[in-house]
């Protein structure tokens, strides 16, 4: 069984750990895609992510570890967002179970210091929302990875 690391790579960005409380909370559903609604356990976040569930199944109430991320290396050095499996050495995915690589495509500041940022990857896609000063790192139209695990 996998063992979540909790220490954060000096890539990553944002990490909690977060309680799934629904699946497909809007009633819309796709073949091999699930809508996953969770709650971070540390920060007040709350996340709405799809996943493509016959890769990575998912049900209420599992915890899973998140993290987004600019690059794989566990350093912080730069990548291109290509994917190099022939690469040596330890990366970020080897502390994950489930990854995917996509765009910040949009900020929606709300009331005070309230924030919403959403996620394209390829066509699923992810809103975080919560405290602005947890997702400091994150910019417009940056690439980024998420990690997930489960715990």
């Amino acid at each position: 069984r996998f063992h979540y690391q909790s220490i954060m790579s000096s890539a990553e960005i944002f990490s909690d750990t977060f309680v799934v409380h629904a699946i497909n909370p809007e009633k819309k559903t796709f073949d091999r895609i699930d809508r996953l609604a969770a709650r971070a356990e540390t920060f007040e976040m709350e996340l709405l992510i799809d996943i493509n569930s016959e890769l990575w199944p998912v049900s209420a109430n599992e915890k899973i570890s998140f993290a987004l991320a600019s690059t794989l290396s566990l350093n912080g050095d730069p990548d291109d967002g290509t994917y190099q499996q022939y690469e040596k050495g330890a990366s970020l995915l080897d502390r994950y179970e489930y990854a995917m690589h996509g765009k910040v495509y949009n900020f929606n500041h709300k009331e005070g210091e309230h924030i919403e940022i959403d996620v394209s990857f390829g066509g699923l896609l992810m809103r975080l929302s919560g405290d602005q000063r947890h997702l400091m790192g994150i910019e417009l139209d940056q690439n980024i990875y998420c990690l997930m695990a489960k715990v």
